[in-house]
């Protein structure tokens, strides 16, 4: 098999090295890893596939002479706005984590198990969704193609994970009773939820919650349907939770649905109220895959579905999504 040169951006950051750690435990075909990040990493090193590798500068002048095939960037948005360009200049295919690009007409949006397709529209740069839509629309998206969604309610759980190490630390010490310098959230996060991701706007959502509606109409190709979601951050570590209301256009029946999404690709089913089986951060955490359960009918519309859908949001929500997006590049050459 052929192996590629792999520029990793961000290495060192909390997103970097678990992008590392799937390549690794993917068997992703790195001849050379080329972990790059801001000047204050230079000389760090990080591990893979058992040796340490130098941590380069993002510049310019390292990513011409890299060589490299593929560029993972997770080192934020407007790093991704100036040096993603420059790759792509350079011949080189960027799959960028950040929020930079995502709403670019000429950039594809691609979650491989929605739109694959868009991997190969000839683009350079192909954007990585954000975590929190992510999962939601790999659940929605075999539904969608049966019954067609018409109108889409999503409160969220969110991990302070999704904010980054800051906001891990931030609970890690209140919870040891530690004091938090220049904490990453606004109030306290443990014993307590924050109905606040990102900043608001004049509409009074934040743009975690527009980032949803827009990104979901991108993905699944389809501007008619209506999201109406609400983003909260909760002290939880192992993923992003949601609880998602969804009306069709078609009728369906239950039993068609679990079996719809039994077999729907990178979904995992697991709803057996009796046994008190269902989706959990803790269950999820670490793993590729999205969780799927508390599925019921929703009797106050005419064919309304109530789902509760879990994911590690660092790993397919955000690591994962960027590598499986790199192996489907590879199979279309």
């Amino acid at each position: 098999m052929k192996q590629y040169k792999v520029i990793v951006a961000g290495a060192t950051g909390m997103v970097g090295r678990k992008m590392l750690q799937v390549l690794e435990e993917r068997k992703f075909p790195v001849g050379e890893l080329i972990p790059m990040a801001s000047v204050r990493s230079v000389g760090h090193t990080v591990m893979f596939s058992g040796k340490n590798w130098n941590v380069q500068e993002l510049n310019e002048e390292n990513i011409k002479k890299s060589g490299a095939e593929i560029a993972l960037f997770s080192a934020g948005g407007s790093v991704s706005k100036e040096f993603a360009p420059i790759c792509a200049k350079h011949g080189i295919v960027v799959i960028d984590n950040s929020s930079a690009w995502r709403m670019d007409p000429n950039v594809p949006l691609v979650v491989p198990e929605v739109n694959r397709e868009k991997i190969f529209s000839g683009s350079k740069i192909i954007a990585n969704p954000n975590c929190s839509t992510i999962q939601m629309v790999v659940v929605l998206k075999p539904l969608h193609d049966k019954y067609k969604i018409k109108r889409v309610v999503v409160s969220t759980y969110q991990s302070v994970t999704g904010a980054g190490q800051k906001g891990y630390d931030q609970l890690m010490k209140e919870w040891n009773k530690e004091k938090v310098e220049s904490p990453k959230f606004p109030y306290q996060i443990s014993f307590n939820c924050l109905p606040h991701i990102d900043d608001f706007t004049e509409s009074g959502y934040t743009k975690e919650e527009l980032k949803m509606v827009n990104e979901t109409k991108k993905i699944m190709g389809d501007d008619s349907i209506v999201v109406s979601p609400t983003c909260v951050r909760v002290p939880s570590i192992g993923g992003h939770s949601e609880s998602v209301n969804v009306e069709f256009e078609k009728p369906f029946e239950l039993n068609d649905v679990f079996e719809l999404l039994k077999n729907a690709p990178g979904v995992v089913l697991q709803d057996n109220p009796k046994e008190k089986i269902y989706p959990m951060p803790i269950t999820a955490y670490d793993k590729d895959d999205t969780f799927v359960g508390r599925i019921r009918r929703d009797d106050t519309v005419k064919s309304g579905l109530n789902l509760w859908i879990v994911s590690d949001n660092i790993r397919k929500g955000a690591a994962t999504n960027a590598v499986q997006i790199a192996e489907e590049w590879i199979k279309g050459k």
